[in-house]
């Protein structure tokens, strides 16, 4: 985690984003409480939210009763922790739940209400890792089956070469 003090502006709606401090994880979550209500994690913060048994209390204590503006989902975000570009990637295989996540420096920046859509998906991370397993074995599944029984021709087919070789190798004496 690389924990600001500083103010940092919203990547949404530019407004200054006010810091919650959460006591049981010992830092800052970022939320844009005079604006849009987006949500700034710092690298590695969001694993400990994504998940129903978790805690957000400080956060829905924060946002409660709060009514945030909209914003245009399409614009282009700049993590406002390191200045890079961020990039639209789906929370998981269900594809529901859209995140800006920052490459450069791991931030990941929520719209107001994606926090509860995101840990309305599973109930726990295991769940969500074991629906990415599954899809990706449905997807490549098949091709690396084929894959293993083509390697595993060439395999046998290496074998009768070698049987072959050696055959004609023991019948001439020749030693190569």
């Amino acid at each position: 985690m690389s924990e600001t003090f500083q103010e940092i502006k919203c990547p949404a709606c530019q407004k200054v984003m006010k810091k919650v401090f959460v006591p049981k994880e010992g830092f800052n979550i970022d939320i844009c409480l005079d604006g849009c209500g987006g949500m700034y994690f710092d690298n590695r913060e969001l694993k400990d939210f994504d998940e129903q048994a978790e805690g957000i209390d400080e956060i829905s204590n924060a946002i409660s009763g709060k009514t945030f503006e909209q914003v245009d989902q399409s614009n282009d975000r700049v993590c406002p922790s390191c200045g890079a570009n961020m990039v639209k990637n789906f929370t998981s295989a269900k594809q529901q739940v859209q995140i800006d996540e920052c490459y450069a420096c791991g931030g990941k920046f929520l719209d107001a209400g994606e926090l509860q859509a995101l840990r309305a998906e599973y109930p726990t991370e295991a769940e969500r890792s074991a629906e990415i397993m599954e899809l990706i074995n449905m997807t490549v599944g098949p091709s690396l089956k084929k894959m293993d029984e083509e390697h595993q021709q060439a395999l046998q087919h290496r074998s009768v070469f070698k049987k072959l070789f050696d055959a004609i190798v023991d019948s001439t004496g020749s030693k190569i």
